[in-house]
């Protein structure tokens, strides 16, 4: 059964994995605080760092210490992914309205990348439980197991590498020089994270 399993298919599992929907508005919310397309893609990066370091940690968990008490918790952690998508869209309506407190709210400097590490970290808990689980359904080697999820782990980094970047395109200063139009996209954003956010929230109540 290994065989199937090749590190080559991890990567682009991984890759694959990185698209998914609340994903993408999470880390939609975080680039339209950049005006540079090399920031927005860092962000991808740590997000993908933070993910794949839950990930492999709860691997290194449950497979090589043999841990099940975790089983009984990953439906909590996709509800704690809704609440985190909520506050992500409200803080950032917070910022576009009270322009006072946050005269610069729309833009992150360049080395601020906590954020979007801790939103990785959070996905990460969410997305653990199956991924694990199939791992050592179908891979009897402890060591492999934790390659797979390694791998996987680095196809998600270069996944949302590529989205944030996509992403990222419409607030470059380059593209959008009207300063209304940039924020009616970040009020958009904004309000589909803590829909999406909500949609979650109540699929795992």
């Amino acid at each position: 059964m290994e065989a199937s399993f090749p590190l080559l298919f991890a990567a682009v599992v991984g890759f694959g994995h990185a698209f998914e929907a609340d994903h993408l508005v999470a880390v939609s919310n975080i680039v339209t605080k950049r005006d540079k397309f090399t920031h927005a893609i860092k962000d991808g990066l740590f997000w993908g760092l933070g993910h794949t370091s839950t990930i492999f940690l709860i691997g290194l968990i449950m497979i090589v210490g043999k841990s099940t008490f975790l089983n009984g918790l990953f439906h909590y952690f996709e509800a704690a992914v809704g609440v985190m998508l909520i506050l992500l869209g409200v803080f950032r309506l917070y910022q576009f309205f009270n322009k006072k407190k946050y005269p610069d709210g729309l833009v992150l400097a360049d080395g601020n990348y906590q954020m979007a590490y801790g939103i990785g970290l959070v996905h990460g808990l969410a997305g653990s439980g199956a991924m694990v689980l199939l791992v050592m359904t179908n891979i009897q080697s402890n060591f492999n197991s934790m390659l797979y999820l390694l791998i996987f782990g680095i196809g998600s980094m270069a996944g949302m590498l590529v989205a944030a970047g996509i992403f990222s395109l419409p607030f470059s200063k380059k593209i959008t020089k009207n300063r209304a139009l940039q924020m009616g996209l970040v009020f958009l954003s904004s309000l589909l994270c803590i829909g999406y956010g909500g949609y979650v929230l109540l699929e795992n109540l």
